[in-house]
């Protein structure tokens, strides 16, 4: 099976260019972030031509997550349990950031962690309560995969230039502390060659090859002794329309599961 995760930066924008992706790549399941739409504007019939059933989560122009398989597509939840809302001011609301289901006998969640803005605004503090109540997700013994945007970036080594980051977000202690702390719950993350997986369209960053590594496809144990390999499509970076973010994707060894065991 393989699974990819990308941050498509509106999914109706990138529409066929996405689709050319499932097909080049020979995508099973694609779990997307940033879709940017409500649920009835995205753009099922794309999907639906290809072979490929959709959950998606979007409420309105903002953030949006989304789940694309073609190797079946059961249970799903439209967030997860105890995931917490968010507003500045006035009434919390709870985003669309979270989106899970059973595709193939593996339960897939496709996320889009909160960005965290700038340290101590309110939404730093949304960040790491999110990352928290995620933990809770996790079931070490199933065939999982938390797949998605962290907007977290480690390790040093992940980033271009970490004095570049002094006093920004993506990179502070706590956050770093957050996703470890998700690892430690029963995940690891699938490894790759390729450095990053983000280039910020400012400043010429793609040319200069001036990246992060922020997503990320995190496996429990007995779906990770399935893994074979994985890689970042660096060239859906490239081009007129790209998204700035390419898409991750990993190939598991999936024939041995016990689908019923996961429904």
């Amino acid at each position: 099976m393989r699974i990819a995760t990308w941050n498509v930066n509106s999914v109706r924008t990138r529409a066929e260019r996405i689709g050319a992706f499932l097909t080049r790549g020979d995508i099973d399941v694609l779990c997307m972030q940033e879709t940017k739409c409500a649920d009835d504007k995205f753009p099922y019939s794309v999907f639906n031509a290809l072979g490929y059933d959709v959950a998606h989560v979007g409420y309105n122009q903002w953030n949006g997550v989304a789940i694309a398989s073609r190797v079946g597509l059961e249970n799903v939840r439209h967030e997860f349990e105890r995931q917490p809302a968010f507003a500045k001011t006035g009434e919390p609301v709870r985003e669309a950031r979270a989106v899970g289901a059973v595709c193939g006998g593996v339960d897939v969640w496709s996320l889009y962690v909160p960005n965290g803005r700038e340290i101590g605004d309110p939404h730093y503090d949304y960040k790491l309560e999110f990352l928290w109540r995620l933990a809770d997700v996790v079931q070490p013994s199933a065939h999982q995969a938390l797949c998605g945007d962290f907007n977290i970036a480690p390790r040093d080594t992940n980033v271009w230039d970490v004095s570049f980051f002094e006093g920004r977000t993506h990179v502070t202690e706590p956050e770093r502390a957050a996703f470890q702390m998700l690892l430690e719950t029963g995940l690891s993350q699938v490894k790759h060659e390729e450095p990053y997986s983000f280039w910020d369209y400012k400043s010429a960053r793609f040319q200069r090859n001036q990246g992060m590594l922020i997503d990320f496809l995190l496996a429990t144990a007995p779906l990770a002794d399935g893994f074979e390999r994985a890689w970042v499509d660096v060239e859906e970076r490239s081009g007129k329309g790209a998204s700035d973010h390419a898409p991750v994707i990993a190939q598991f060894d999936t024939h041995t599961l016990d689908i019923d065991a996961v429904r």
